[in-house]
């Protein structure tokens, strides 16, 4: 075992976390869900979602055999959706493929959706006793400043630099608690911002620390202008206070989600509740524009709450789309935005019930 594994094992002993709710019980599908969970995710904000899904799906089998919607709504709000999507695929193909058993094969386990190089290696090290290196958020961090990496670990060179170093530290004992070490190092010492050096176990041969240019490690990613798309939401609302969302494409943003129907403009809103369902708009109310901001742009909602003059009928032959009750959020896969607009357009509508009744 080389200084570096030595050293980051003997301060794990005394600091690391020991009671992650999946290292409580370290089983190959609890360690899965949590490595997919927090990807480009904070721990503190895992932990809530990561326990729901757990109680709700306790198993590889649970969770295979559940609606897509059902696994979709315990994921609204955490993000990257496609996480969700993938999560519930690989389930279905560990049960068909592999008897409900994770493989212990860092090859195979690559090859299941969602799952890359460091999850696969996470899993394989964390639950199933095999060698594997990672390099997570956390690790790049720790191992570019350990050796002065140059570069944005987004690139193939500077990665593969990072790997190198990562496979080589990788103990080959102990190699779960390496694991769960170095993720530690990271996210409690190793900070992005400030990091505490004075702690790190690793502070005696740290090239950054010595050259005093932690900042510079990693590389940032270069640059660029974030460009904003501008779109409308049809909230229809039926005349016994349903409201109308969308299924939207597999792929995609919030692929698979249900959304307020999208329109380019209030015309466009009054075009489309006249040719997809049938029926004309009573009144017209705009509710405040809403900014959602993704990795790659930004999103500025204006949402119309349009009354119809009676509601559908055609509906309920339409499986992608679908009234719920306006006064409680339908339990389905719900997008952040999605999720505060219905509560607005909720509290509109009964704002309205209500003055009409004292009147």
């Amino acid at each position: 075992m080389d200084d570096f594994a030595t050293q980051l094992l003997a301060w794990y002993d005394d600091h690391g976390r020991h009671n992650l709710p999946w290292q409580r019980d370290a089983t190959p599908y609890h360690v899965w869900l949590s490595e997919i969970m927090l990807q480009q995710t904070q721990v503190a904000t895992v932990i809530p979602y990561y326990e729901r899904f757990i109680e709700s799906f306790p198993d590889i089998n649970a969770l295979a055999s559940a609606d897509v919607d059902k696994v979709l709504h315990h994921w609204s709000g955490l993000g990257y959706y496609a996480r969700a999507r993938n999560l519930h695929k690989t389930a279905i193909m560990l049960v068909t493929d592999y008897g409900g058993e994770f493989p212990a094969d860092i090859d195979a386990l690559q090859a299941l959706p969602g799952v890359g190089r460091s999850t696969a290696g996470a899993v394989l090290s964390t639950a199933l006793g095999g060698r594997a290196a990672i390099l997570d958020g956390n690790v790049k961090r720790v191992l570019a400043r350990f050796h002065a990496v140059e570069g944005w670990p987004g690139k193939t060179a500077v990665a593969a630099a990072l790997w190198e170093h990562a496979e080589e530290h990788t103990p080959e004992s102990r190699v779960a608690d390496y694991t769960q070490a170095i993720m530690d190092l990271g996210a409690t010492l190793c900070t992005r911002a400030k990091p505490d050096c004075q702690r790190c176990p690793q502070a005696g041969d740290c090239a950054a620390l010595r050259w005093s240019r932690q900042g510079d490690f990693p590389g940032k990613k270069p640059k660029k202008s974030i460009p904003t798309r501008r779109t409308h939401f049809v909230i229809a609302h039926s005349p016994d206070d349903h409201l109308l969302l969308e299924r939207r494409p597999s792929s995609g943003i919030w692929g698979g989600l249900w959304c307020f129907p999208e329109v380019d403009d209030a015309a466009s809103a009054s075009r489309y509740c006249k040719e997809t369902l049938f029926t004309d708009i009573a009144a017209m109310t705009e509710l405040p524009t809403l900014r959602h901001s993704f990795s790659h742009y930004h999103l500025e909602i204006s949402p119309l709450l349009l009354t119809l003059s009676r509601t559908p009928t055609m509906i309920s032959e339409h499986d992608q789309l679908r009234f719920w009750p306006a006064e409680e959020s339908p339990a389905v896969g719900l997008a952040a935005p999605v999720q505060r607009l219905w509560q607005e357009a909720a509290a509109v509508i009964t704002k309205s019930r209500t003055g009409d009744k004292k009147q």
